[in-house]
Formats: C-alpha cells, structure tokens, sequence
C-alpha cells in the first residue's frame, strides 16, 4: 500500500475512534492515522481498544488497534477522570487494550488503568 493510501484509509479509521471519543469524553483529539512496521505504512487498525496513559500535561484515555497505536485520545485530565472517560468506553461496548504498552506519536507509553 502507497504511503498516501495508508493515509487516506487510516485517517478514516481514526475519524471513526475520535467521534467515539468525543462522544463520551465531550474531546477527542485524532492522534495516529499510519503505523510503519518493517519499513512499510500502514493504516492504524479498524479494531478498538481502550486503556489510559500518563501525558506531560496529566492522563488521558486513549482509543488504540491490536497492535498498540493511539488512534484517538482525550484531552489531558487528572487521573480519575480519564479512568472514567475508560469506563465509559468500555460501557459502550469497547474492549480494555490486553497489552501494557500503547504507541502514541513516537513514543510508547505503559498503560495505568489497572494501577491501584
């Protein structure tokens, strides 16, 4: 797949997860359209998954495909919060993300929904 069709059809992807976001958190921010494995793009996933991270500015909830890359996010809140705009999320039917790292920009950033 061209570069340019990864990101016409992630960008669609992502639209879709950013709509759900704002939908339940009254933000959503579109983060990732493409994701490059082995050297080649690709669109994020059509698949949603949930989890909450720590940003610079505090936490937000994300919205992320099988493989880890944030395609949607809140804006930056306190902890309880974005554990809530996660449990609405999951209310509406969306799975908790299984794994303990997302990719978001260039960075990977551990999950903190499940931390005590």
């Amino acid at each position: 797949m061209q570069y340019f069709q990864a990101v016409q059809q992630g960008k669609q992807r992502a639209s879709k997860s950013q709509m759900k976001m704002f939908n339940v958190a009254g933000f959503g921010m579109l983060t990732l359209t493409t994701k490059k494995i082995d050297g080649k793009f690709f669109p994020v996933g059509e698949e949603e998954f949930t989890a909450v991270i720590t940003s610079e500015e505090g936490h937000v909830a994300v919205i992320v495909d099988k493989d880890g890359y944030t395609k949607a996010q809140s804006k930056s809140v306190e902890k309880e919060e974005a554990i809530t705009i996660f449990n609405k999320l999951k209310d509406s039917g969306m799975s908790e993300y299984p794994e303990k790292e997302i990719q978001i920009w260039s960075q990977t950033r551990p999950t903190i929904q499940n931390e005590a």
